[in-house]
């Protein structure tokens, strides 16, 4: 039985990085049992995905424009529970925030990757695009280490 039985991205606001990750993560999943999900550090209200995300993710064939900013919160953190969050300060921030914070890492420090995934908020579409192909690499690195236990 595998160590995680869930994985959690974060990102600041919940509309962009963390489900273009969760996204991501879904598509290359082997493992059924598995539960990937997608939270915002700084959620005040449901909002959709950001439309230049959507834009990107359906030109990698995937879709996201259903997906809905969620808060995370003290119920999301357990010993068998991953959660990836997109940058050191963000990291920082959970630890600030919830006392029972367990298992959180930056995707940059777990992937062993030396650049956080910064937001592309009100950037290009290129810069969405070049987002997206970071987040790929990193989720290709996050699974074989979930997948192996690391």
């Amino acid at each position: 039985m595998s160590r995680y039985q869930k994985v959690i991205f974060v990102s600041t606001g919940g509309t962009c990085r963390s489900i273009l990750a969760k996204s991501i993560y879904c598509k290359v999943n082997d493992n059924e049992e598995l539960k990937i999900e997608s939270r915002g550090l700084v959620v005040l209200f449901e909002e959709p995905a950001n439309p230049k995300a959507i834009a990107i993710a359906k030109s990698k064939g995937l879709v996201i424009d259903q997906e809905k900013s969620q808060q995370l919160t003290k119920n999301d953190f357990g010993d068998d529970v991953l959660v990836l969050v997109m940058t050191d300060l963000l990291k920082k921030k959970v630890y600030d925030d919830f006392e029972n914070a367990v298992n959180v890492f930056s995707i940059r420090e777990f992937t062993g990757e030396a650049l956080d995934v910064e937001a592309a908020y009100g950037g290009e579409l290129a810069d969405y695009g070049s987002q997206y192909e970071y987040l790929e690499k990193l989720i290709g690195i996050v699974k074989s280490k979930v997948k192996n236990d690391i």
